[in-house]
């Protein structure tokens, strides 16, 4: 039970340490380094369970990010978890230096906020930011999409996103073609703050599309994962009109 519960504060930890910025290699190799206190590249690299040339690389940008330091030991370098209170000092500093410049960057934005802009993000930890994006910003959501991509393409970061987006509060109009894991997505729906119409199973499509305030997200699970994040109001107007006027179909 002890290793049960050690192995799911890990996973915890690893979680909001990529939350925080770092990807799914760097957050090893910083909780391996922790838990080694003071190692070589090659004890890390067996205690993360990755190659030592990619640890090696990973070891030298967390250095320049603040969360490793290093030293020689017998002419042998030797890498050190810096402690996890400081880390946490680093990023705030960080963010107080952004908020710092908060005004000039709006008023740079400002000049050019009447033209639409479009992002890109390429695989799971890039769309796990667009879907933070989602719920710092939205106080609804309409969305197209298939149950069975989210489920089987998102994992555990879908189930902790749903989670939040309830206690935030945040409603959720759904149109998803008509599948078993549909059904009962909409038979639950009142728990999770959701609402679900169905349309044919002859009209599915592999992806989803999120419209919250001036913002479209649109994500395609085939192949490389893909999305794109379109700011602009009279494009999300388009979108809404659509979405509202299939929503009616529905009924």
């Amino acid at each position: 039970m002890l290793s049960l519960l050690s192995t799911n504060m890990t996973k915890d930890i690893k979680k909001t340490l990529i939350q925080s910025g770092l990807n799914e290699k760097q957050a090893d190799i910083y909780l391996a380094c922790l838990e080694l206190g003071s190692a070589s590249v090659q004890k890390i690299a067996q205690k993360a369970g990755l190659p030592r040339s990619t640890v090696y690389e990973t070891l030298e940008i967390l250095k320049d990010r603040g969360y490793i330091s290093t030293f020689l030991k017998k002419k042998v370098r030797h890498y050190s978890a810096e402690e996890p209170e400081r880390v946490v000092l680093i990023a705030q500093q960080k963010a107080d230096l952004l908020k710092s410049a908060l005004p000039q960057l709006e008023a740079m934005v400002g000049k050019n906020r009447k033209r639409p802009s479009v992002r890109f993000y390429q695989g799971t930890e890039q769309m796990n930011l667009v879907l933070e994006e989602v719920l710092k910003e939205a106080d609804a959501v309409s969305a197209f999409g298939s149950a069975e991509d989210l489920l089987s393409r998102m994992g555990e970061y879908w189930d902790d996103f749903v989670k939040r987006r309830v206690d935030k509060k945040i409603p959720v109009r759904a149109i998803m073609h008509d599948s078993p894991e549909a059904r009962q997505r909409q038979e639950v729906g009142p728990k999770y703050v959701r609402t679900i119409r169905l349309v044919q199973e002859s009209h599915n499509t592999h992806g989803l599309t999120m419209i919250w305030k001036n913002k479209i997200a649109m994500f395609s699970f085939i192949d490389d994962l893909i999305a794109v994040v379109i700011d602009s109001r009279q494009l999300s107007d388009m979108q809404k009109a659509q979405f509202e006027h299939l929503w009616e179909r529905l009924k």
